[in-house]
C-alpha cells in the first residue's frame, strides 16, 4: 500500500442495516475490506455500525453503500439525524420479523392440523400447498435469502439448514400432491410434508424474534448519557449574559451556572459558590462544595447556589464524553449468545448435507431394484430429521423460561448473554453507594448533652434554613419528634464549616469540629471520644452547640442495606472473589467493607478507574460481574462480562446493565447467579438432547438398519420425530419454572 494512500486516508463510522446474526457482521466486514480503496474495516454487531479507513480519491461512502447493497445489506451515510434513521431502520426490521412470526404462526395451524390428523385427505393437500408457500417464501423468505448470502460467501449457518430442509420438504410435497402415482406404482405412499416445513419456519422465527427484541434498546443508555449535557448554556460576554448552543462553546469561555442547572462542560470555578451533585462521577450521595478554584464536570447537577466557571475541556474532551465513548466501546465488544448456535450449525449443516448425499450414493450402489426411490426418500428423511428445530429452540426456550423466572423473583434480565456469562463469573465488583448502602445520607447516631426540651426544636429550625445537603438528613430524623415553635432572629452560613444562628440573645452553631474550635467552644473528652468512634465507622459528625457548650452530637452516614452481609457471604460461598470500588474516602470505604465482610477495597476512584480495574481483572483471566447503581458505574458496567444494576439506581446504569435487580434487596444477587446456573444447565441439556436425537436419528434415516432388519424410516415418522424432539426441548426448559432459587 502506497504512502500516498495512507496519507490521504480517512476513517468513517456509519450504521449498517439488515444484519441479523454474527455471520452477517462477518460478511459485512469482509465485503468492506475487499472493496477497492478500503485499507481496513470492522463491524460492531452490538450497535449495528461499521467503520472503514479508505482513500477518498479511490472510493466514496456511496460506493461502500453500493457494495453492501450488492450482498443484501444497506448503510446510512447521511451526516444529519443518523441516530434517528438508524433507530427507524432497526424498528422496521423488528416489526418485519414480528409480522413474519405472527403470519407464519396463524397459517401454520391449519396446515399442522391437516398434516397430523387428516394426512390422507387429498383435498387437504391442495389447501396446505398455498398456505405453506406463503409461510415459506413470504413470511420465511429471509431464511432463503440469508442462506443464499451465506452460500455466496462460502459459509453456512442456521438459515442454510432451515432453507434446505424446508425447501426440499416443500418441493417433494408439491411433487407428491400432483403426481402421487409415481410412488403408488412403486408400492409406496405419496406422503406430503407441508406441516414439517411450516412448523420449522414458525419455531425458528420465534428464536429470531426474541433475538431481535433484545437488540432494539442497545443505544438507549448512550442516548441518556448524551442527554445529560444541556443543549444550551449561558456565557458571560463583557459582563452580560448570553445564551449560546453547547456546540458553540470554546475553551476559556466564562459560563454562568444557576440553581438546578446541569454543568455543560468541564472547567474551574472563578467566582461564586454552591454545592454540586457529582454522584454520576464519584457515586458519593453528598453534594460537593464548589468555591473559587474547584473543578466542575459536565453532566453534574448544581444545587441551590450560583457560580461562574471557566471552560477548560469542551466537546469530546469532557469527562462525560469520555464516559460515553468508553461505554460505546465496551458495549460493542459483546457477542450474542446465538453466535454459539451459529457456530455449531456452521459445522452441523455441511455434515448433514454430506450425509444426505452419501446416503443417496450408497443406496444407488447397494440398493437393488428400488435404489432410486428409497435412496431419494432416505436422503430427504436425513434432511428432515436433521432439521435444526430442536437446536434452534434449545437456547431461546430456556432463556424465555429463565427470564420469566427472574421476573417472578424481582430480576429483570435483558438478554441471554448475561445469563450465560453469570454462570461463569468468578469475581464480582460491588459499588458502595446505593448498592451495599442505601444511597442517601441519614442520621445513624445521635447523643444529646442538654436537658433543655427546646434544643431539638432549635436545631430543626436552624437546619430548615441551611442549604447544606446534610441538613436534609437531620430534618428527616427530627420529623417524628414533637417540636415547638421557635423564632430565629438571624442566620449566617460559614463556608466550609457550618452555620450560625441567633435565637433571642443566644448564638447557636451547627457544623464540624473546626467551627467549634474557631468559636472557642469547649469540646470535652466524652464528646471527642464519641466523635472519634463514629468517624472511625465512616460517619460524618455534626456538632450542635451554643456559645458555651456542646448540646448534641449527630452521626450521619449512608446506611448499610439489611441483607448486604448475608448476600456477600453467599457470593463468597459460591467461590467468587468480592471487591468493593467507590469514589468515597478510604476511611468510610474501609468501615463499610469491614461491616459486610469484604476484604478487597479500592477508594477515591473515578469512573474510568473502575472500568480499568474491571479490565485488569479480565486480563488475569477472571470473568467479572459488576454491580452498580449510578452513572459513575456505567463505564465499568459496560466493560464487565456480567453487568447488574440496582433497580432504584440511575436510568443509565439500568440501561447499560444486562440485569436489573428490582428494588434494593441484595438477596436477589446470589439468586441471579443461581438462576444463571440453572438456565445454562437447561440449555446444555437441550443441546445434548438435540444432538443425541440427531446422532441416533440420522443413521436410522439413512437406512443403517435396513440390511439387517428391513427397517427403513419413513419421512413422515422423521417429521413426527423432529416435532417430538422440539417438544422434549420445550418441556425440559419448562422444568426450570418449578425449581427454587
Amino acid at each position: 500500500m502506497s504512502k500516498k494512500i495512507e496519507a490521504n486516508s480517512i476513517k468513517k463510522t456509519f450504521p449498517v442495516t439488515g444484519m441479523s446474526c454474527a455471520a452477517c457482521a462477518s460478511s459485512v466486514g469482509s465485503t468492506l475490506k475487499s472493496t477497492k480503496g478500503v485499507q481496513d474495516a470492522d463491524v460492531n454487531f452490538a450497535t449495528h455500525t461499521a467503520w472503514a479507513t479508505f482513500n477518498p480519491d479511490e472510493v466514496s461512502l456511496e460506493d461502500l453503500k453500493t457494495a453492501l447493497q450488492g450482498v443484501g445489506y444497506d448503510a446510512i451515510i447521511e451526516e444529519e439525524n443518523v441516530a434517528e434513521k438508524q433507530e427507524e431502520a432497526q424498528m422496521a426490521q423488528f416489526l418485519k420479523i414480528k409480522r413474519s412470526l405472527i403470519g407464519s404462526a396463524i397459517l401454520s395451524i391449519p396446515v399442522f392440523i391437516i398434516g397430523m390428523f387428516f394426512m390422507n385427505w387429498q383435498v387437504g393437500h391442495y389447501i396446505s400447498l398455498p398456505l405453506s408457500a406463503i409461510v415459506l417464501f413470504y413470511f420465511g423468505g429471509h431464511f432463503f435469502t440469508g442462506a443464499w448470502r451465506q452460500a455466496k460467501n462460502g459459509k453456512a449457518n442456521m438459515d442454510t439448514l432451515v432453507a434446505l430442509s424446508t425447501g426440499i420438504a416443500f418441493a417433494l410435497s408439491v411433487f407428491n400432491t400432483f403426481y402421487p402415482e409415481f410412488w403408488l406404482q412403486r408400492g409406496l405412499e405419496a406422503h406430503v410434508y407441508y406441516e414439517a416445513a411450516v412448523v420449522i419456519i414458525t419455531f425458528i422465527s420465534l428464536g429470531k424474534y426474541l433475538e431481535e427484541k433484545a437488540k432494539t434498546n442497545t443505544s438507549s443508555a448512550l442516548k441518556k448519557l448524551i442527554g445529560l449535557q444541556p443543549k444550551t448554556l449561558i456565557v458571560l460576554v463583557n459582563g452580560k449574559e448570553e445564551e449560546i448552543p453547547i456546540n458553540a462553546v470554546k475553551e476559556g469561555f466564562e459560563i454562568l451556572v444557576k440553581p438546578g442547572d446541569k454543568i455543560p462542560v468541564d472547567g474551574k470555578v472563578v467566582s461564586g459558590e454552591s454545592y454540586v451533585n457529582e454522584s454520576m462521577i464519584t457515586g458519593e450521595p453528598v453534594p460537593v462544595q464548589k468555591i473559587d478554584g474547584a473543578k466542575v464536570f459536565a453532566g453534574t447537577i448544581n444545587q441551590k447556589g450560583s457560580f461562574t466557571f471557566k471552560a477548560e475541556k469542551v466537546g469530546g474532551n469532557t469527562l462525560l464524553a469520555s464516559i460515553i465513548e468508553r461505554v460505546k466501546e465496551a458495549q460493542g465488544s459483546k457477542a450474542p449468545v446465538q453466535k454459539l448456535v451459529d457456530k455449531i450449525a456452521g459445522i452441523f449443516v455441511p455434515v448433514v448435507i454430506g450425509i444426505a448425499i452419501l446416503t443417496f450414493v450408497l443406496w444407488q450402489i447397494f440398493g437393488g431394484d428400488n435404489a432410486l426411490t428409497q435412496g431419494m426418500l432416505s436422503a430427504i428423511t436425513v434432511l428432515v430429521i436433521a432439521c435444526p428445530c430442536a437446536l434452534g429452540l434449545a437456547t431461546p426456550t430456556a432463556i424465555m423460561v429463565g427470564v420469566g423466572k427472574g421476573a417472578e423473583n424481582n430480576m429483570l434480565i435483558r438478554d441471554a448473554e448475561s445469563l450465560e456469562k453469570a454462570y461463569k463469573a468468578d469475581a464480582i465488583i460491588l459499588d458502595k453507594t446505593g448498592t451495599i448502602t442505601e444511597g442517601m445520607p441519614s442520621v445513624v447516631n445521635h447523643q444529646w448533652f442538654s436537658e433543655n426540651g427546646n434544643i431539638k426544636s432549635i436545631l430543626h429550625q436552624i437546619e430548615s434554613k441551611s442549604e447544606h445537603p446534610l441538613a436534609e438528613a437531620v430534618l428527616n430524623h427530627l420529623k417524628s419528634t414533637e417540636l415547638s415553635a421557635v423564632q430565629i432572629n438571624a442566620f449566617e452560613s460559614i463556608s466550609g464549616r457550618g452555620v450560625k444562628a441567633k435565637l433571642a440573645d443566644h448564638n447557636y452553631f451547627v457544623g464540624n469540629n473546626a467551627l467549634m474550635r474557631e468559636q472557642k467552644i469547649e469540646v470535652n473528652d466524652e464528646v471527642l471520644i464519641l466523635a472519634d468512634e463514629w468517624e472511625s465507622k465512616g460517619q460524618t459528625v455534626i456538632y450542635f452547640a451554643d456559645e458555651n457548650q456542646i448540646l448534641a452530637l449527630i452521626g450521619i452516614a449512608d446506611k448499610i442495606k439489611e441483607n448486604a452481609k448475608l448476600s456477600i457471604q453467599q457470593l463468597r460461598e459460591r467461590g467468587m472473589e468480592v471487591y468493593m470500588l467507590t469514589g468515597d474516602a478510604e476511611k468510610t470505604a474501609r468501615a463499610v467493607a469491614d461491616a459486610v465482610g469484604i476484604e478487597h477495597v479500592k477508594a477515591h476512584l473515578m469512573p474510568a478507574d473502575k472500568s480499568d480495574f474491571v479490565k485488569e481483572l479480565q486480563s488475569k483471566g477472571k470473568v467479572v460481574a459488576m454491580v452498580g447503581d449510578g452513572i459513575n458505574d456505567s463505564e465499568a458496567l459496560a466493560q464487565a462480562d456480567v453487568s447488574i444494576a440496582m433497580g432504584k439506581g440511575s436510568d443509565i446504569a439500568i440501561d447499560v446493565a444486562k440485569m436489573t435487580l428490582i428494588g434494593s434487596d441484595l438477596q436477589n444477587l446470589p439468586k441471579a447467579f443461581h438462576l444463571s446456573q440453572l438456565t445454562i444447565r437447561g440449555i446444555r441439556q437441550n443441546l445434548f438432547w438435540a444432538f443425541i436425537y440427531n446422532i441416533i436419528g440420522i443413521p436410522l434415516a439413512a437406512g443403517l438398519l435396513y440390511p439387517f432388519t428391513g427397517f427403513l424410516l419413513n419421512p413422515m415418522i422423521a417429521g413426527a420425530a423432529m416435532a417430538f424432539s422440539s417438544v422434549s426441548v420445550v418441556l425440559n426448559s419448562l422444568r426450570l419454572k418449578s425449581m427454587k432459587l
